[in-house]
């Protein structure tokens, strides 16, 4: 009895071990972690949207607004509900401590769970994969603990930087809506990109 007592509690240990080593690497890597939003970061967010040389790449017209209407639109993204489908987080590096971005899903309701990703990364930040270990493991929390099925990219064909992230990070190409996209006098593709829960749970992840 008492030999299956002690199996009983190993068992429980382990459980328990596994269970937090899952919480532990959920919104983080060895690079960057995932946090909940501050007043300050929509502070930061909301001088890098109404930058037009950053805007061109997040927004489909340049049009700055106010901090204040910025910074509520930011929250909005970020409320974290318990029983909402969508999340949102600021991004930090942990070498620096710096915060370098948001990420965000939106709309994975039920029945579909069909998610939309959107990021934003700091110009200082680019070019360094800060962005792709971002968006992996955004993708990871939305198929791992919010029970996506699917989740989505959109973005312009002239922003081919990330559109190589979100390739690196496992999203296929699925189409283009054509000359949906007007900037600098010119109409531009919209390029979707997407990836399923079994596509990410296939790979190992």
């Amino acid at each position: 009895m008492t030999i299956v007592v002690g199996m009983e509690t190993n068992r429980e240990w382990k459980s328990i071990n596994e269970a937090q080593g899952y919480g532990s690497s959920l919104l983080e890597d060895d690079a960057i972690v995932l946090r909940e939003s501050e007043a300050e970061d929509f502070a930061k967010l909301s001088e890098w949207w109404n930058d037009p040389q950053w805007a061109v790449l997040q927004q489909r017209v340049i049009k700055p607004r106010p901090g204040t209407s910025l910074a509520q639109m930011f929250s909005s993204w970020s409320e974290n509900q318990p029983n909402s489908g969508d999340a949102g987080f600021s991004i930090f590096e942990k070498a620096t401590g710096s915060f370098i971005g948001h990420i965000t899903l939106y709309g994975g309701v039920l029945p579909h769970r069909s998610s939309t990703m959107a990021v934003i990364i700091g110009p200082t930040s680019v070019g360094q994969g800060l962005g792709t270990r971002a968006v992996k493991l955004m993708t990871g929390y939305g198929f791992r603990e919010l029970g996506l099925h699917r989740i989505s990219l959109r973005v312009a064909s002239f922003n081919t930087r990330a559109l190589k992230a979100y390739e690196k990070a496992g999203f296929t190409l699925e189409g283009r809506e054509r000359d949906s996209y007007f900037h600098d006098g010119a109409f531009h593709d919209e390029l979707i990109l997407g990836l399923l829960d079994r596509e990410y749970f296939a790979n190992g992840r």
